[in-house]
């Protein structure tokens, strides 16, 4: 174990508050942007942070933000943040009092949260017994159905039969969703439409529960056609104060996972805010709650003013910001003077939602490829501000954004006077936001918010899927070619010949006496494809021939104002890019628009030309590519197999997702890989040879 001290923030000026605080020194059993958010708030209180890594997050923000950093393991979850034992021993060194969970992992883990308690540490979140009853989906429903929470039609008791679930779906009703009791964020949830589907897709959800979850309880509801997800932030101490903090619409969706969240809904009418915000509260109080919960309730989008408990869950949300922006309260300060046995000092009535907020989550996946993770180098790095505008961010330049961890990797969050200036200055915040070194998402979420629907507020749960295939996404033009092959070119001048730049020997310029040659450029804008760009002159006053195209006039300068920006004339239109260049990829960036290019070598371009002969005069060699950059958990096939088309080659794993990569033809198998191999974006896994040509 390796711990770290860094420069000290504890000398920081404490607010009136914390100066009787309790805690002199917090722990921190996260990562990423929640990890970095909860050592703000400490710091701002003058407590001191600890931080925790994995051997992968050596350099992440997070550890640079604490005064004292502690390593506790290899990269696996299962051997860092989510090893009890490796967190206690961290506590133990470092003096912690008292550990924040933040949000996933350990988070809700009732054993954890005894440990802490048998080590006389505190745990900043609620007792066992409600992370015990609010753990369990079955057990929650059931308990606060008999606290005035009214509840989803449906049969969720322990241990219930196929056969059972199969004579009460008639009394619950068509359609129906079969979800697992330990299941969480929409994860292993199956909708029935009638009667003839449930035997089989019964049979599947325990199957998947059991592999996910290890329990293959299952309980039916009945489910609710166009429905809106809205959460209510609820806030309660030690001395039986409950509070909640108005709602929060988490509607738009993606596989039951929220993109978007605001506060508060455009939904609810003032009426409709307390009623749910009461059965919030009525269901933290009949588990005797403290500290921040959140408690989901599904919302007819139809009767507005009939909801139904879901779940509660009992510790902060990655959308708690927005309820922090329309509330002007820090809940993780809240969280630890809760914890160390303040009473709240905030009565229901003072509570007052101001203006209107909403949050987009940056993730590194390419909604192009069914938003499958992505990983890179962060190689340039701008983040919006502005009024109203707040980050909640892991990244910095340099970061290498590996495989091993949730693709999330900020938040953007916009408040306005209403809705609708939240919304456009969550737009130019976006437009505003660079990543460059890896595909991001923050196109998609562009394209997203811009949705008539969505501007207007008609949102439900199931939305996303539907207008997922209309977006417009961007393609890569002929600027951008121009652009990368001046780019290029700029290089070559700037770097040819060092100690003799202006010298006119080492200018690529193509020059020769009679008509100049331009500079040829093979430039690839996928696994398969690729434009050739010919370039004459200098970059700063070139011609530029793209695909054979007309010749047009282009310029690129760089723009010292904002690093890595470049200033690129096509045609006489002039426009503002971020470049960078990774060996031999560029990628570019504009108003959240993102791509990556290839600047194929000599070598790559006769290999294509050399393969694409053998492929015309030999036996096809389908080729299969990896979508996403991961782990091979298992192969299938060996050299040699005879397989069939849509028969499994093999897995790929990044990120919690795995992916099977199945034969496109019948054919001779040849796997180029083996389990325990890390590959990348694209890279062929394997071949098939097809029956002669």
């Amino acid at each position: 174990m390796t711990v770290t001290e860094t420069a000290s923030h504890s000398a920081g000026r404490a607010t009136g508050v914390t100066e009787h605080r309790t805690f002199s020194t917090v722990l921190v059993a996260n990562r990423g942007e929640i990890a970095c958010r909860i050592i703000g708030s400490l710091r701002a209180m003058g407590i001191r942070s600890v931080a925790v890594y994995s051997e992968a997050d050596r350099d992440a923000k997070h550890v640079s933000l604490a005064d004292t950093a502690v390593e506790i393991g290899p990269a696996a979850p299962q051997q860092s943040y989510l090893n009890i034992e490796a967190i206690l021993e961290a506590v133990k060194v470092t003096g912690a009092q008292a550990v924040h969970p933040g949000y996933g992992f350990l988070s809700e883990n009732q054993a954890f949260a005894q440990a802490l308690s048998d080590a006389g540490i505190v745990f900043i979140g609620p007792s066992v017994h409600a992370l015990n009853v609010m753990g369990d989906k079955i057990r929650s429903k059931n308990h606060v159905g008999a606290n005035d929470v009214p509840v989803v039609p449906g049969i969720a008791e322990p241990s219930l039969t196929d056969e059972q679930l199969l004579e009460a779906a008639h009394g619950v009703g068509y359609p129906l969703l079969i979800k697992p009791s330990a299941g969480g964020g929409g994860k292993g949830m199956h909708v029935v439409e009638e009667a003839g589907e449930l035997p089989q897709v019964l049979t599947t959800a325990r199957r998947v529960a059991a592999a996910a979850f290890g329990d293959d309880t299952l309980f039916l509801e009945r489910l609710v056609r166009q429905p809106r997800h809205i959460e209510v932030q609820v806030l309660a101490d030690n001395h039986g104060n409950v509070i909640h903090l108005g709602e929060r619409e988490c509607s738009l969706q993606r596989r039951h996972q929220k993109v978007i969240e605001e506060a508060p809904s455009p939904l609810l009418d003032a009426a409709t805010r307390a009623r749910i915000g009461e059965a919030a509260c009525n269901a933290a109080r009949s588990v005797d709650y403290s500290g921040a919960g959140t408690v989901e309730f599904l919302v007819s989008d139809a009767s507005p003013d009939e909801f139904f408990f879901m779940e509660m869950n009992t510790r902060l949300q990655v959308e708690h910001p927005v309820t922090e922006m329309v509330t002007g309260m820090d809940l993780v300060e809240w969280q630890v003077r809760i914890a160390a046995g303040e009473p709240l000092s905030v009565k229901q009535e003072d509570v007052q939602l101001t203006g209107h907020a909403i949050e987009a989550r940056v993730y590194a996946e390419n909604p192009e490829r069914g938003f499958l993770p992505t990983t890179g180098t962060v190689l340039t790095l701008k983040e919006p501000g502005g009024e109203g505008v707040r980050v909640d961010s892991s990244l910095v330049q340099g970061l290498d954004v590996g495989a091993d961890y949730d693709p999330m990797l900020a938040k953007v969050i916009a408040a306005g006077r209403d809705r609708t200036e939240a919304l456009a200055r969550l737009d130019t915040a976006l437009a505003e936001t660079t990543v460059l070194g890896l595909r991001t998402n923050i196109e998609y979420l562009r394209l997203l918010i811009n949705d008539d629907d969505v501007q207007a507020g008609r949102l439900d749960t199931t939305m996303i899927e539907r207008k997922l295939d209309q977006l417009q996404f961007r393609r890569i033009d002929e600027r951008l070619l121009a652009a990368a092959a001046l780019f290029v070119q700029a290089q070559r001048y700037g770097g040819a010949h060092k100690g003799e730049a202006h010298s006119p020997w080492a200018q690529p310029s193509g020059w020769r006496i009679g008509q100049g040659r331009p500079t040829r450029f093979s430039l690839a804008v996928s696994a398969t494809e690729s434009v050739e760009v010919q370039v004459s002159g200098p970059p700063t006053a070139a011609t530029v021939v793209v695909d054979g195209s007309e010749p047009a006039a282009a310029a690129l300068h760089a723009n010292h104002a904002v690093p890595g920006a470049v200033s690129i004339s096509y045609n006489g239109i002039t426009s503002q890019l971020h470049m960078a260049q990774q060996d031999n990829r560029l990628f570019i960036a504009e108003a959240g628009f993102s791509c990556e290019i290839g600047v194929r070598t000599r070598e790559e371009q006769l290999a294509a030309e050399l393969a694409k002969i053998s492929a015309e005069d030999g036996p096809a060699h389908p080729e299969v590519r990896s979508p996403m950059p991961g782990t091979v958990i298992s192969v299938s096939a060996a050299n040699g197999d005879t397989v069939a088309a849509g028969q499994t080659l093999l897995t790929v794993e990044a990120m919690k997702m795995e992916h099977q990569l199945t034969a496109m033809v019948d054919g001779t198998v040849t796997i180029n890989v083996k389990t325990g191999d890390l590959v990348k974006a694209d890279q062929v896994v394997a071949s098939i040879e097809t029956e002669g040509a």
